[in-house]
Order: structure tokens, then sequence, then C-alpha cells
């Protein structure tokens, strides 16, 4: 049996930003994202810096937005990278679900510090989650993160998102959040 779809664009603007493949130009700012303290504070904390490198050299820094619904988020003028941003299939294998089956779509997202608190994370979000609408078939989107993580549960809230349920991962209590994706069809 195929996997379900996902979202195919490989690029999407809206007012500020543009979702696209990553350029080996962002490899600073990746690697800052995945070494940063306060960026990983509710993601098991910072990669050693020398980890991260290697991982980029081994597969590319071009190579990160291979998989379909894998952006880098970056300032539409600048082009500069504020984060990343991906909507794929949550794993069945893992905890946090609505359908018996699993394998629902996902939305996860991470920002530069310096990128906080101007509302990038939700323009983002909403810009990705509008082209799914537009291109898949209703189904649940997901949002999965730990409950002490108070600002992601406050954007997942404003985007549409509702409290499912609580379970225990990584040594932490996550919350489990989902909406429709055809909420978002413009």
């Amino acid at each position: 049996m195929n996997p379900p779809p996902t979202l195919s664009a490989t690029e999407i603007t809206s007012d500020r930003l543009r979702l696209r493949t990553a350029h080996d130009t962002d490899r600073d700012g990746l690697i800052e994202l995945q070494t940063d303290p306060q960026v990983r504070l509710y993601l098991g904390g910072p990669r050693p810096r020398s980890a991260v490198e290697q991982y980029l050299d081994a597969i590319g820094t071009t190579s990160i937005t291979n998989q379909p619904g894998t952006f880098v988020i970056a300032d539409k003028t600048t082009d500069r990278l504020f984060g990343t941003l991906m909507l794929n299939r949550r794993s069945a294998d893992l905890p946090g679900h609505v359908t018996d089956e699993g394998g629902e779509l996902e939305l996860t997202y991470l920002l530069r510090r310096k990128a906080w608190g101007a509302g990038l994370a939700f323009e983002a979000a909403t810009a990705a989650l509008r082209a799914a609408a537009d291109e898949l078939p209703d189904q649940p989107v997901l949002v999965v993160t730990q409950t002490a993580n108070e600002r992601s549960l406050k954007l997942a809230a404003r985007l549409g998102f509702q409290r499912m349920s609580t379970f225990t991962a990584h040594d932490a209590e996550q919350t489990l959040a989902a909406t429709n994706l055809h909420s978002f069809k413009a």
C-alpha cells in the first residue's frame, strides 16, 4: 500500500516569507538552529556543533529539504534563513495520533531566536497549511509539543489546533493537538 500523499509544492510564498528548498548559503543558519540552547530547549537540548557540521557535510546542506513538505523559512526580500518547517506524516510507530492507523499530517517548525515574536511561525505555518488544503483531501493535521512549551501551544491554538491528549515521550509530557486540514482552505 502506498503511503498517503504529502504536500508536493517546493516553494510557497506569503507576505513576508518564502518557504523554499535549502541552499548551501543556509548552512550557518541551520547549524545555529541545532546548536542554540534556547531554540532546542524543548527538543532535547542543543546538539554539538561538530555533530551538526559532520551531518551537513555527509548529506549536503541542500538535501535537508529533499523530502516533500520540508522547507526552509526565508525572508521573502533578502532570502535570509529564519528557520525550517515540515508538514509530513507522523510515523505510526510514535505515540500521539487521532486515527487508529496513524500516519496523519504533522506540522513542525523551528525558528532562529532572532525571528521569535514577529509572527513568522504563524505566517509560515498558515501558508504551508493553506497550500496543503488546496492540494490534499481533508484530513487531520497534528502538532505535538512538550506541554511545558507554552509559546508553541499558544501558537497551535492561534492556528486553530485543539488539545486532544497528553502522553509521555522523551522523559517529558507532550501535548497532542489537532485540526482539520480544510479549515485552512482560502
